[in-house]
């Protein structure tokens, strides 16, 4: 009868679509972190460089394999990159199509890598470093960059200690501090990074639940009955 099917029996009997796998989740993960990141860009959402781009690109190189740790972070980049520009050039009328938006491309990258580094064996803890780590070095890499290749022409930025000093603290006249943007940097680098990381961490764990196993049935008695005794008359 299909009423008395063990429950393990009944799920193994079903389409492999419909089966409870836990792994489905680590599907949709990806597609959930992507579509996050891609909302932390769009401008007025969050403030200035509060993005969970640096937690995506860190966490693709801990927990993707190979060629998809490089291409999600670095495909949505130049997915929302295009559709930015075109905002800016046609409804903003702001040319935003320049060279050095690749120097952002070299900095996303090398989070990629550094969450290789960490590997998806790494404790969660870990991975909230490395996502705060990966947040400080990107602030001070490409400050740096605006700084050496100064491509808006800021005064501030003279070629010398002191203007280096000033494109990594208070920026140019006109704009909030850079300062600002590096708090916004840490602040959401550790945030999306604890997330995603957690939220991938908790997917892949084995489920605790014992495995139920189909009652096995008792065995017929095969036996055959010994004969009685025979009684011979007195």
């Amino acid at each position: 009868m299909a009423d008395d099917c063990p429950p393990a029996l009944a799920r193994a009997a079903l389409p492999p679509m419909l089966r409870p796998v836990k792994w489905s989740w680590r599907h949709l993960l990806p597609v959930a972190f992507v579509g996050l990141a891609a909302l932390t860009r769009w401008p007025g959402v969050f403030p200035p460089n509060f993005s969970a781009f640096y937690a995506l690109a860190f966490c693709a190189g801990a927990f993707f394999p190979g060629r998809v740790a490089w291409w999600v972070p670095l495909g949505t980049l130049l997915a929302t990159d295009l559709a930015l520009n075109c905002y800016y050039q046609f409804f903003v009328g702001v040319d935003s199509f320049q060279w050095f938006q690749l120097i952002n491309y070299a900095a996303f990258a090398g989070l990629v890598a550094l969450g290789r580094g960490f590997g998806s064996h790494a404790s969660w803890v870990k991975l909230l470093s490395g996502g705060l780590l990966g947040a400080c070095l990107f602030y001070f890499f490409t400050n740096t960059a605006a700084w050496l290749f100064n491509p808006f022409g800021n005064p501030e930025y003279t070629r010398d200690l002191a203007g280096w000093l000033a494109a990594l603290t208070h920026g140019t006249s006109g704009y909030p501090p850079t300062w600002e943007f590096f708090r916004n940097s840490l602040l959401s680098g550790g945030l999306f990074t604890g997330l995603f990381a957690g939220t991938w961490k908790l997917a892949a764990a084995p489920d605790p639940r014992p495995v139920e196993e189909p009652e096995a049935e008792p065995a017929e008695d095969t036996a055959k009955p010994e004969p009685a005794p025979e009684h011979s008359p007195a």
